[in-house]
Formats: C-alpha cells, structure tokens, sequence
C-alpha cells in the first residue's frame, strides 16, 4: 500500500493557494459536432471562472494515451484529470488516475452515465463544470479485473456477447435504447454457450456451471434491476455484488429479461446474487475468456482475478448537500 501523503504533497498547487489546473480528456469519435458545443460549454464557464485549464489532444484510436498524458500532466503539476466523455472515455481516465495518484473529475456526456449518477453529479455540462468547480477529492471503491479498472461492472459469459453484439447493431442502425434494448434480446435468445468454471470465492473453492457471471461495483444498477438490498447496501464498502446466472431455456431467458426490466430480476430462482471481496476464475478448457468492464469487452488470460481494487479512486465531488439523489 502506499504511504499516506500529505494535503500539500497530494496537490502541490493547494500547498501554493492556487485553483488546481484542469488537463480535459473529451473523446470527438462519433457525433464530433454535438461534442464541439460540449467542449464550448466547458470552456465558456472555465474562463468565466478564471479556473486554468488545458484540452489534452486525442488522436484517432489513442484515448488511453491521452488519458495516460494527462494523468501524468495531473500529477506534475498539481492538477486534476478531468474526463468528458461516455463511458470509455471515463474508465480509461480512472484507469489512468488510480495509476499515478492523481484526483478525477467527471462531466458525464454517455448513454447511461451510472457512475456519475450513483455519486449525484449532474449531467448537463454546464451545471457539471460547474458542480466540479466547487468540488473537493473524496475516495471511492473501483473494482479491478486483472488490474483493469471497472467503475460499474465486469462480467464473463452472456453479458459481453450482449455487449458485442449490441455495439455491432447500433454502429449500423444508430445509438438508440431501444435498438440497443432489441439486440440484447436477440443475443440473449440466440446464447446457448455454458460456461464450466473452476472459481475461489473469498477464499471458496467451488466448480461452477453458468451462462453468465456478473460483479457489480453500482449500487444504482443493481438496483434497477432488481438485486436484493442485503446484497446491494454491501457495494461499496469493501465488497462487490455477485450475479450468477443458470443455464436458461428459451422460456427461462424471456422471463429472465422481463424481471430485469421492471427490477424484479433477484427474484428470478435461476439468478444468484451475494456479496464477495473476491472472485478467481479458471477453466480446464480455455486459457483465455471474454470479459466485459464497463461496457468495454477484451480478452483476458486465465485465471482472471476480479476484487476491490488494493487503493481508492480519488474522484472531485461537490459538497453533498449540492449532491442529486442517484436516479
């Protein structure tokens, strides 16, 4: 574990009395133009605030260098890595972050912005820029797989092929819900893959046979979907929420889905929810596997080690009684 630092050691530009730079990371990709009158909006209320700041360029495909760059920037000056973006361009910011120490500021612009919700952050850009002026760095727990940083959740088996395969669908039909809604549904019904795992469960040794398993790090999430409250009020402090999924008939997958949507889905008798610290995964007949981190799907060799991270992530939060309820 590392050393406790000092306030002044942590910032250095705290120490001087000087607002703390912000080294932005905003992602153009798809919709360039929408992004453009995002960055304006951030840029407008800095200046207006005298807060100093710089846009670290992203070139084509390079989000995580850019990321890496301005983490490091963060980190020789003082500053604060600040990712504008969806929910890649915020992972690879917080991979970067919890790397070299530096705090993480978040103005959210994804489909579904869970960690910025569960944590009460607007997401209007302008009242997000504004609500990280006013913020100071607090800790919060990230879960790691394979050291790969996971703010809302990894998973292996059904869930990164929903993920693949809805991405695939909305490059060609657009970045609707409901066309993403759709091509869950049929990547669910078409899934016929059991995976047979050799798992350690805080410690546990048990032999698992599963269409899916899920860990949780979102209490919003879980909640949505129906995870019993023993399980998700654990998130959070120390532990993450496990989802197992039984293999499923064409029936059992529909029933599966409809108990998602309207946030019944701890109550499906083929879905098996708990609390763990820790989950080591391995398999007799792979020597890698697809996992999903949020929403981001890669190959990862076996076994694949998912637990809370060893150290928080230091995120700029305001003061809580400027917080929204997480929705």
């Amino acid at each position: 574990m590392p050393a406790l630092l000092t306030e002044a050691e942590q910032d250095p530009a705290a120490a001087h009395g000087a607002a703390p730079e912000w080294f932005i990371v905003m992602n153009r990709g798809s919709g360039a133009a929408e992004k453009d009158e995002v960055r304006r909006t951030i840029e407008a209320e800095l200046e207006a605030a005298g807060r100093p700041h710089r846009f670290v360029p992203v070139a084509p495909g390079e989000i995580v260098a850019a990321c890496q760059e301005a983490a490091r920037l963060a980190q020789e000056h003082g500053g604060i890595l600040v990712a504008a973006g969806g929910d890649g361009t915020i992972n690879c910011a917080a991979q970067a972050a919890l790397t070299v120490g530096c705090p993480l500021g978040l103005i959210a612009q994804g489909t579904f912005n869970l960690f910025a919700r569960q944590l009460g952050l607007p997401l209007d850009a302008a009242e997000a820029t504004r609500a990280l002026l006013r913020a100071s760095a607090e800790n919060v727990q990230v879960g790691w797989a394979n050291q790969r940083v996971f703010l809302v959740n990894a998973s292996l088996g059904l869930y990164p092929k929903l993920l693949a395969d809805r991405e695939a669908v909305k490059q060609k039909l657009g970045r609707r819900r409901w066309i993403a809604m759709l091509a869950a549904l049929k990547s669910l019904l078409d899934w016929r893959l059991k995976l047979v795992l050799d798992v350690e469960m805080d410690g546990e040794l048990r032999q698992l046979r599963t269409a899916s398993v899920f860990i949780g790090n979102n209490r919003l999430q879980l909640q949505r979907v129906g995870i019993e409250d023993e399980v998700v009020q654990q998130v959070g402090d120390g532990r993450l929420a496990c989802v197992i999924v039984q293999p499923l008939s064409t029936w059992a997958k529909l029933r599966m889905a409809a108990a998602a949507l309207v946030g019944k889905l701890g109550e499906d008798h083929q879905v098996h929810s708990f609390a763990l610290r820790s989950l080591t995964v391995g398999t007799r007949n792979a020597k890698r596997l697809k996992v999903a981190t949020d929403g981001e799907v890669q190959w990862m060799q076996l076994p694949i080690r998912i637990t809370v991270a060893p150290r928080p992530l230091r995120v700029m939060l305001p003061p809580e009684e400027e917080r929204l309820p997480p929705r």
